[in-house]
């Protein structure tokens, strides 16, 4: 049995794998420090928590036939070890994989993306170091386009989103990620409302809107992607 370290679990969920109802694990550990996070609690590994793998696996056996999926979510889930068998047991049991990732650890992705039906990745910047430093405080850009280009050679069902920061970007910032997304031959890209974190007490809901609203930005995600739309 998988030695997982959870922080959380949303037993039931319609909107983190398209199409699916699942039931949401939330992960320890994250290396990164977006300030738009709102699973802070979530970064350091380790901490003690009430939430225990084994006891997830056996809340699963009572939700056959009523849920389809588990999507493994954080954090950021390829930071832990047992992962891929943590996958594998979800699989046994008759449910599909999902995963939230922001790609910062392809050796781990390689591990396992033949485990995973569906995978959610966030890209958080234009892709420079200098602004994807910025955004997660770290230098793993060229993690995160390796980490791209094999879930894109993988074949597997995908979608990009960003949450869209007005202290950290600007439209021609999502235009500039929207163009580079494209000629990597990305089909989904959605943008997310970002919602004022508690530590943010200057960020306007106008601010956030502004962001979402510049026509054309909208008319070039709409015609350039084959799934596309601002979530709020």
């Amino acid at each position: 049995m998988s030695n997982l370290l959870v922080g959380g679990v949303e037993t039931f969920s319609a909107v983190d794998f398209p199409g699916k109802l699942a039931a949401v694990v939330f992960l320890q550990g994250c290396p990164w420090r977006c300030p738009f996070c709102y699973n802070t609690d979530l970064q350091q590994i380790g901490r003690p928590t009430d939430f225990l793998w084994d006891k997830f696996l056996e809340f699963l056996d009572t939700r056959r036939g009523k849920l389809d999926a588990v999507v493994f979510s954080g954090g950021e889930p390829l930071v832990q070890e047992d992962l891929a068998a943590a996958m594998r047991e979800v699989r046994e049991k008759g449910f599909e994989v999902g995963l939230h990732t922001g790609g910062y650890r392809p050796p781990k992705l390689a591990e396992v993306l033949p485990l995973v039906d569906w995978i959610g990745f966030d890209v958080k910047a234009p892709f420079e170091e200098k602004r994807y430093a910025e955004v997660t405080k770290t230098n793993h850009l060229k993690e995160v386009l390796k980490s791209l280009d094999m879930i894109l050679s993988s074949g597997k069902d995908f979608e990009c989103r960003t949450t869209c920061d007005p202290r950290l970007l600007t439209c021609a910032d999502l235009r500039q990620m929207a163009e580079a997304l494209h000629a990597k031959g990305v089909k989904k890209y959605f943008l997310q409302k970002y919602r004022p974190v508690p530590s943010d007490t200057v960020t306007t809901d106008s601010a956030c809107e502004n962001l979402l609203t510049d026509s054309e930005l909208l008319e070039y995600l709409q015609t350039h992607f084959a799934e596309f739309e601002v979530r709020k």
